[in-house]
């Protein structure tokens, strides 16, 4: 007897649910309820967390972990063997198990959160599959690598109703929620225009490091993951890798993505519409890819903003290292703290250059003074660094306590996918511009370039093969 035929669209499916089978396990299918997290705390109230990612911030948010009474880490996970080794050590609990494949971690069901530290062409993937596999999610900034993982982002987040918070923690602070209420008074008159900074000098760069084998210890293939097969150089991995196009979106994702994210939420400011930027690699003798320059601006909905990048002169051109917000009636300057200096208030024909005089028939000059339009302040009270210009206070605890409390009471995080995501797309179509030399047009309410086909073209790139089957086995791409 031959076997019934099968249609092209069950094989599909029978396909996707073999593939989630194989790389999610039993854990995939199981998505936790806000009843079930309540049988799972118990008395004492903590969230057992895992964490992907021993790096540079990875290990700043587990010593945060460890210092909340409501939270034990129960999996680290690196793919290099090493730092799994320090991590535990560092963490030095008997209850933390280790790992170097996240999948496995993946299938603990005491673990209901999961923090992501990874590089960044790993966020998008790590959070969709953590969603499928019932796990709360605090995933770092940049969200995504390319504007596409953003919305199917949020997809898993609301398929598999989880909590996703985003490692923009810079809103948390209080000189900038005072700075937003300064905003939404009124007393700048319209803020039209708004310009950011960043600066340092590390030239002559990081130098260039030869194509060798990867070190003892370290799964490079699995690091890669679903970025593109190349051969290894150190800058190919820890840390560096964020000067390289097909890992990171350099310090416009990197720095960027935390500065926009405070101006989108000061200013309740949605998507752009236009977005023109300029710049390369111009001085640093290494062998990055991603910009030592770049100078961008976005037109948004009433303002315009402008960001410049310098990795190779360290003066900066703002006021205090801050964010300048220019209104008609006067201008804030925040870092940690805010200020704001009024706009002086006169007859606009005083304006006019005097020159020699007006000869006759021309405007005629009054006697009226300038005054100020408002009066200066100050707010905020809490510092600030003077390189990366944050917030002296604690906003990186304050964020992952925020997602602690979201988890217990399934309530919408500050920093959550969503809002992640409208950063990202910021982000992403600045160095979109950059690498076509030429403005994007883009429909906010479509979420889509708007008469641009080749920069349509790059919404999305390809995972590298086995990772694209496993994300189309979880969401629909």
């Amino acid at each position: 007897m031959q076997d019934p035929v099968t249609s092209p669209s069950e094989k599909n499916m029978e396909s996707r649910k073999t593939t989630r089978r194989v790389f999610l396990g039993a854990a995939g299918a199981a998505v936790m309820t806000a009843a079930s997290y309540k049988r799972v705390l118990g008395a004492n109230d903590r969230i057992g967390v895992g964490h992907i990612g021993f790096g540079l911030i990875g290990k700043q948010h587990i010593a945060d972990l460890k210092k909340m009474k409501d939270v034990e880490i129960l999996g680290i996970c690196d793919c290099y063997k090493p730092r799994l080794d320090e991590a535990l050590a560092y963490i030095d609990n008997p209850n933390t198990k280790g790992y170097g494949d996240f999948r496995k971690m993946y299938e603990n069901k005491d673990i209901q959160g999961v923090v992501i530290a990874t590089p960044d062409h790993w966020h998008a993937l790590h959070t969709i599959l953590a969603c499928a596999a019932g796990k709360d999610v605090y995933v770092e900034k940049p969200m995504t690598l390319f504007i596409d993982e953003g919305k199917w982002m949020i997809q898993a987040a609301r398929k598999y109703d989880r909590i996703v918070t985003v490692g923009t923690q810079r809103r948390q602070g209080k000189g900038v929620r005072e700075a937003k209420k300064v905003i939404k008074s009124g007393v700048l008159g319209k803020i039209h225009s708004i310009r950011i900074t960043f600066a340092r000098n590390v030239f002559p760069g990081f130098g260039v490091t030869p194509v060798i084998s990867p070190p003892p210890g370290f799964d490079y293939d699995m690091w890669l993951g679903p970025a593109p097969k190349k051969p290894y150089t150190k800058h190919r991995g820890i840390y560096h890798f964020r000067w390289f196009w097909d890992y990171s979106g350099g310090q416009m994702t990197n720095i960027g993505a935390h500065l926009i994210d405070q101006i989108l939420w000061i200013m309740n400011a949605s998507e752009p519409t236009q977005v023109s930027s300029i710049g390369g690699r111009y001085v640093l003798e290494d062998d990055g890819e991603t910009p030592d320059l770049q100078d961008a601006t976005w037109a948004f909905p009433g303002f315009t903003l402008n960001f410049s990048i310098r990795e190779a002169n360290a003066r900066w051109d703002n006021l205090d290292r801050g964010q300048l917000y220019l209104g008609t009636k006067g201008t804030m300057s925040l870092v940690g703290n805010y200020e704001v200096l009024p706009e002086m208030k006169t007859d606009p024909i005083n304006q006019i250059p005097p020159f020699a005089g007006q000869p006759a028939g021309g405007p005629v000059y009054t006697d009226v003074k300038p005054t100020p339009w408002i009066e200066g302040s100050k707010g905020g009270g809490v510092g600030s660094d003077d390189l990366y210009a944050i917030s002296a206070e604690d906003t990186l605890t304050m964020n992952k306590q925020d997602w602690i409390d979201s988890i217990k009471s399934r309530k919408r995080p500050l920093c959550s996918v969503e809002d992640g995501h409208k950063v990202s797309v910021a982000c992403h179509l600045a160095n979109m511009s950059l690498q076509l030399g030429r403005t994007i047009y883009w429909d906010p309410a479509k979420e889509q370039v708007v008469g641009d086909k080749e920069a349509a073209s790059l919404c999305a790139k390809p995972y590298r093969s086995p990772w694209d089957s496993v994300l189309r086995s979880v969401i629909d791409v």
